[in-house]
């Protein structure tokens, strides 16, 4: 019987077996992970050991982080202000859009925003776009209030913001990023080079984790949508 040269003999069927293990891990993983979101009725899937204020603690790490690298504008000045208002209202009436969404369901909202620490600021910049981090750390890049033209268009845009954090986005990113170290390390392990292991994820990217994200935008403007009509603002100058 003529030997393996390269002493491997029986490498190709231990690197499936590492394959099954690592993909079973994975499911088992993902499985016990998985809830039903009171806000949108739809399975999710959120790390357990993640828990709110874990996001919070992040959510406020990055943002003293943001601004130490960014100019906040006074908070007098009449665009801070104004900024400051629409946030307000529409902070007022989570808990009122939330419940409604969960009834729907026939479930309890849960309300992790009685947690938050709002804060609201508006940076200096020319970038068109805003955020609101986990904890309820909202800022606006004075860019986007011209693009945005009215406190309407402003409240559709913050509502949407807000509604990211309320459906815990940032922790289900978090648990798709734990899910794609899984199979970096399954590939890793069976063998896999790095032209390999980049075309494995790149499929994963196009056919699981690039509609995931689009998912959350698409809930994102709907609660944010409900939120702004809540606190009387008007949700057609989402256009």
């Amino acid at each position: 019987m003529q030997q393996n040269p390269t002493g491997r003999r029986g490498f190709g069927g231990m690197r499936i077996w590492i394959l099954v293990l690592f993909a079973a891990y994975a499911g088992y993983y993902w499985f016990s992970n998985r809830s039903t979101d009171a806000l949108t009725g739809e399975k999710v899937v959120i790390d357990k050991n993640i828990s709110p204020q874990d996001e919070k603690a992040l959510g406020l790490q990055a943002y003293q982080q943001i601004m130490t690298q960014e100019q906040p504008l006074d908070p007098n000045s009449q665009i801070s202000q104004q900024v400051h208002e629409v946030a307000q209202r529409i902070i007022a009436k989570i808990p009122e859009v939330e419940d409604a969404l969960a009834s729907e369901h026939g479930m309890q909202a849960p309300h992790v925003e009685t947690a938050f620490d709002w804060d609201v600021n508006v940076l200096k910049s020319d970038q068109v776009n805003a955020f609101c981090l986990p904890g309820g750390k909202i800022a606006v890049y004075s860019g986007l209030v011209p693009v945005a033209q009215n406190a309407d268009a402003m409240a559709v845009v913050l509502g949407h913001e807000i509604s990211h954090a309320l459906l815990r986005h940032g922790a289900q990113r978090m648990t798709e990023q734990k899910l794609e170290q899984i199979g970096q390390m399954a590939g890793a392990a069976s063998g896999m080079d790095q032209q390999q292991m980049q075309a494995v994820m790149a499929v994963y990217g196009y056919g699981h984790a690039l509609p995931y994200a689009r998912k959350q935008e698409t809930q994102a403007d709907e609660m944010g949508l409900m939120l702004a009509a809540a606190a009387c603002y008007n949700p057609r100058e989402a256009i």
